[in-house]
């Protein structure tokens, strides 16, 4: 619960619905709201996607189907979700891109290289995807 202490003023939060509880994990039911149009952080947490997500969230008080909740992730694990989906790729995809062509490959196989380039950092980045779904730890408590 230590990571909870910093769910303070810099959190990202939403209000749902618990669907269902395992152990100290709820599934909560997150509806879209408007509020998500103008969140800098939509497009880490894809609640801006579509109507409904599901997050599996730690409960910080035990909580029971249908309660209605608050789902918290540090805003700090927001950028770094944001850095590791777009920002690393898209800089890796400029400098294969600027290096293959450096070597003297055509466009197109600098081009496709570097396609491939960012398909290989994907792949390392989703084997190592236990490790990174610890820095983004979600939290659940009950509205009051």
């Amino acid at each position: 619960m230590e990571d909870l202490q910093h769910t303070g003023d810099d959190a990202i939060r939403h209000a749902g619905i618990v669907e269902r509880v395992q152990g100290d994990m709820a599934v909560v039911r997150i509806a879209q709201t408007s509020a998500c149009a103008g969140c800098h952080a939509a497009k880490m947490c894809m609640a801006s996607e579509s109507r409904e997500k599901r997050i599996e969230a730690r409960m910080t008080e035990p909580v029971n189907v249908g309660d209605e909740v608050e789902v918290m992730v540090r805003e700090q694990a927001g950028w770094l979700a944001v850095c590791l989906a777009y920002v690393i790729p898209f800089l890796l995809l400029v400098a294969a891109v600027a290096g293959f062509d450096k070597m003297g490959w055509s466009e197109a196989k600098a081009g496709t290289a570097a396609l491939v380039s960012v398909a290989v950092y994907y792949i390392i980045l989703r084997m190592f995807r236990d490790k990174l779904q610890r820095k983004f730890t979600f939290w659940v408590r009950p509205l009051r």
